[in-house]
């Protein structure tokens, strides 16, 4: 009995190096076309992160907010009885991925993204017996993390079962990211910020096969 998965955006994941950085890895050169260039530098760097992963945009609105960038993963998985032809237990997961960069941040401004992100699960997710998990992730990006947002987002989670869980579930999860501090807080099971993090280097562990595995797990 064995499991595979695929990732549905993206194109192609790379081959892992161990003693290659993940933004250095090359993508082919039809997914390297369809990524945005953001003319914030420190942006720029982190989709050099997140475009082997994530199908990647710029400027979008949602739910009356405007945001910087927006990502979109989907993963299927499924399992198979000696021949992968005979098939059983397909899955499906989504995550959305909404950042933006503001002069600053309040709790209510993430309350306010936590009610969004309830808002897009009644719009998009898609529960039934192939729904694994659809996840909104919201990381903002600031000078600097108030004491109150850093509790705030620190003790924060987030989860929907769906007829108690026969129909996958969805969560939210928050982000808050100050570069130039080289600060970062993300609430609970929230994986995210390492690419966010371009103070620190994305290890094998933290790459895309691990992201995507740890994605299916849940």
């Amino acid at each position: 009995m064995d499991g595979d998965f695929r990732a549905m955006s993206g194109g192609s994941a790379p081959t892992e190096d161990a003693d290659e950085p993940l933004e250095e890895r090359t993508l082919p050169a039809e997914v390297l076309e369809g990524v945005p260039d953001w003319d914030d530098e420190y942006l720029d760097r982190v989709s050099d992160r997140l475009m082997h992963s994530y199908d990647l945009e710029k400027d979008v609105r949602s739910g009356g907010e405007r945001f910087d960038m927006y990502g979109e993963l989907r993963v299927e998985s499924s399992k198979h009885l000696f021949h992968p032809s005979v098939q059983y237990a397909n899955h499906h997961m989504r995550e959305f991925l909404y950042a933006d960069r503001r002069d600053r941040v309040s709790v209510a401004d993430l309350e306010r993204l936590v009610e969004l992100g309830h808002d897009l699960a009644d719009e998009r997710v898609e529960p039934g017996d192939q729904h694994r998990a659809t996840e909104f992730t919201f990381v903002l990006v600031v000078p600097e993390i108030p004491d109150d947002v850093r509790a705030f987002v620190d003790g924060f989670k987030d989860r929907t079962l769906l007829r108690f869980g026969f129909h996958g579930h969805y969560e939210i999860h928050c982000c808050v990211v100050a570069p130039d501090a080289e600060d970062v807080v993300s609430s609970e099971r929230t994986e995210i910020d390492a690419a966010f993090t371009l103070w620190q280097s994305v290890d094998r562990k933290s790459g895309f096969v691990a992201r995507v595995r740890g994605l299916l797990s849940r």
